[in-house]
Parts: C-alpha cells; structure tokens; sequence
C-alpha cells in the first residue's frame, strides 16, 4: 500500500542508496558487478525508498476528507491490520498486527484510512513502541475522539536471526488515550475483541 511515489531511479536520492549499496556489497567481500548482484543496487534503492516512503508525510494528508458524520458512542475497532517496518537499531525487519480502536464523538473516519495511518509510521525507521504511540496520536489528531486504544503483535527479524536467536517470539505493546486509558471496562472491552477465539492472552 503505497503512500507516496517510490524515489525515482535518476533523482540523486537513488543514485546516493545505489552507491551505498554497491559500497557495501563490496565491503562484505562480494563483487557487484557479478551477474547475480548487478541490479542489486538498484533495487535496494527502490526497496529502501518504499520502505522509508512514511517520511514527509502526514496523518491528516492521508486521511484527506474522509470523516463522517455519526451520533454512536460505542467502541469502533479495526483489527488484525498487517504493518511492516524497520527497527533503527539494526535496519532490520519487524511485522506483525496493529488492532486500532476507538469511542467516536460526532464522527467516524473511513475504515481503509486506518491502514493507511498505520504505513504512515510503520514506513520509517522505529521502534516498536514508538510506532504505538504515534499511531494512537495520530487517530486523536485527526479524529477528536473520546478515547484511542492501539495494540500492535510483532516479529523481530533482530532478535530471530542474530544474537539471542529465539524463534517466533511476539512482542506486544499498547497505547491508550482518553476514555480508554481512564476507563478499565472500556480497556477490557477492547482487550477482548482483539484476542483471538480461545486464547487467554493479552
């Protein structure tokens, strides 16, 4: 899902990430100029620039007019959203899923903008939770609801394949906001819509 046009191939951005690119594979002792690896600068360029698009731009650029009118109160929740994004510490991959809900005041905001909202932070360099928070901030800003909940699962390239090397291990972090950090029925609410069917977690 796209957010903004990937850096093109003749703009000096994607000249300096192929350059890098190329300067690192020969520092790990590869030759860049072998079959396999000649268009490897370049599509790590454009790889790099999509996955780092989140930069530049903004919650409320994204959601554009899509908030509607709605007299309702009770808690809207947008689950099991996929995100993939970058940890800082090591360039490496983390993903998992972002469940976002929150207890409307007069307006409601267009379910695929939630997404949307998501990948606008996912697609920078972060921490898990750093990119919590800044969703759930992101809904308050743009929407003025009541009270924002934002629980994100993820999988830590980082610690699956260097260092301690544990396998399938899900990191799991939240950030309430308003009603729902006040609240601890409404958090209750929240915790069991997003739980999965039988299990007693979270």
């Amino acid at each position: 899902m796209s957010l903004v046009h990937p850096v093109p191939e003749g703009t000096p951005d994607g000249v300096e990430l192929r350059d890098l690119t190329r300067r690192l594979l020969i520092a790990i002792g590869e030759d860049p100029d072998r079959e396999g690896l000649v268009e490897t600068p370049r599509r790590v360029a454009e790889s790099i620039s999509e996955l780092t698009e989140g930069y530049g731009v903004s919650p409320r650029q994204v959601v554009g007019g899509a908030l509607f009118e709605h007299s309702g109160e009770d808690l809207v929740l947008v689950r099991d959203i996929p995100f993939y994004s970058l940890c800082e510490h090591h360039l490496l991959p983390f993903f998992g899923r972002c469940h976002i809900g929150y207890l409307p005041q007069g307006q409601v905001i267009g379910l695929s903008k939630l997404p949307r909202l998501v990948d606008v932070f996912a697609h920078r360099l972060q921490l898990q939770e750093r990119l919590t928070e800044e969703i759930a901030g992101a809904v308050e800003e743009v929407l003025q609801p009541r009270g924002v909940a934002v629980m994100m699962q993820a999988r830590h390239l980082c610690l699956e394949m260097r260092g301690v090397e544990r396998l399938h291990a899900n990191t799991v972090t939240s950030s309430y906001l308003g009603a729902l950090r006040v609240d601890a029925s409404l958090r209750d609410e929240f915790k069991d819509l997003v739980r999965p069917v039988g299990d007693g977690s979270l």
